[in-house]
Order: C-alpha cells, then sequence, then structure tokens
C-alpha cells in the first residue's frame, strides 16, 4: 500500500460509502481510505513516532475498516476515519508503553516511592462518576453517555437525540466540564 494519495475516482466520499454499503466490496474501501492514507499516517507518525510502527498502523486500520464499516452507520468519513484511526493509536500506545515511561524518561511514581497505607479501589472511582453523571442535566447526561462511553460521533448523537449539532457539542463541553468539577469535588482524578 502507497502511502500517499492517488484520487482517480471523482465519486464523493457518501457515494463510495453508499456503494460499499450495498455490495460489501472491498476494493471500494480501498479506494476511500487511499484518498486519505497520508494524512492517517501521518496521525500514527505523530502518535507512535516511529516510521515502522506508524506504517503496521495504518495497515492495521486499513484491515479493520471493513469490519468497522459493516456495523457503523458514517455520515462523514475523513473525520470517521480521524477519530478511528486515533483511537487505534492511543489503544497501542496503551498495550505498548509502560505506565512509568513518558515521552521517553523514567518518571518516579509517587505510589511506588511513597505508598500509601489506603488506595482507592477503583469501583469507588466508578460509582462517582456514575453519581456525577446522573446529576447532569439530562440533555448533557444523554449527549455525554453517547459520546464518550458509547463513543458515537457528534453527527450520530445529534442524529439520536434529534438535537442540533452546535447543541450536541455544547451539551458534551458543559457536560465534561460538569462532570469534572463533581469529580474535584467527590475527589476523584
Amino acid at each position: 500500500m502507497k502511502l500517499y494519495s492517488s484520487n482517480t475516482d471523482q465519486r464523493t466520499d457518501e457515494d463510495l460509502l453508499s456503494s460499499y454499503q450495498s455490495s460489501f466490496d472491498s476494493e471500494i474501501i480501498g479506494v476511500l481510505f487511499n484518498r486519505y492514507v497520508h494524512l492517517v499516517y501521518g496521525l500514527c507518525l505523530k502518535y507512535l513516532k516511529d516510521r515502522d510502527e506508524a506504517q503496521d498502523a495504518v495497515m492495521e486500520i486499513f484491515e479493520s475498516l471493513q469490519k468497522k464499516l459493516k456495523t457503523h452507520e458514517v455520515q462523514h468519513f475523513k473525520s470517521w476515519l480521524y477519530m478511528v484511526s486515533k483511537n487505534h493509536c492511543l489503544m497501542y500506545l496503551r498495550k505498548h508503553t509502560p505506565t512509568e515511561k513518558i515521552n521517553g524518561t523514567i518518571m518516579e511514581n509517587e505510589l511506588i516511592m511513597h505508598p500509601i497505607d489506603e488506595e482507592k479501589p477503583i469501583d469507588e472511582d466508578l460509582s462517582a462518576l456514575e453519581k456525577c453523571l446522573k446529576q447532569l442535566r439530562d440533555d448533557q447526561q444523554q449527549c455525554v453517555r453517547l459520546f464518550y462511553l458509547k463513543q458515537h460521533s457528534y453527527e450520530e448523537v445529534s442524529q439520536m437525540t434529534a438535537f442540533a449539532l452546535k447543541k450536541v457539542k455544547s451539551y458534551i463541553q458543559n457536560g465534561k466540564r460538569n462532570l469534572k468539577i463533581c469529580l474535584e469535588k467527590n475527589h476523584v482524578s
């Protein structure tokens, strides 16, 4: 696979997605992905900071598209592909980067250097999060749950809730801020 785009197909992204949804022809995904492969590679290189790992990630993302596009309704392929690629890189980093190593340097872990007798169990953090979520306004709660917990795009949340796209973004931003305030009050990081 070339890591630069060569667009000879004049159909729009929406037309190609529609064609794929009706035929599940893998060549259509190849044409669509090829338009943005250079952007995906750049994003992977930014996060992974290694050319070989970035190239491998691009291939893995391409391979996952056929399965993902069968289950997701995508309105704007370019922004959806960006999120899929970013999430792929973040999951890769989470899986392959030791927690003590950040930006190539070993960091002292406060818990290891100064152990605390009683650590707060994660169950308490999760119950505090759920409690704070329930305290949000209904519109904020609904949008935050769909966006962060169900991982829908802004457009998908807008369609599912019938809220205008700008309202969805506002509800998510305000809900996130209110969640942070509530969690800080409950001493949850």
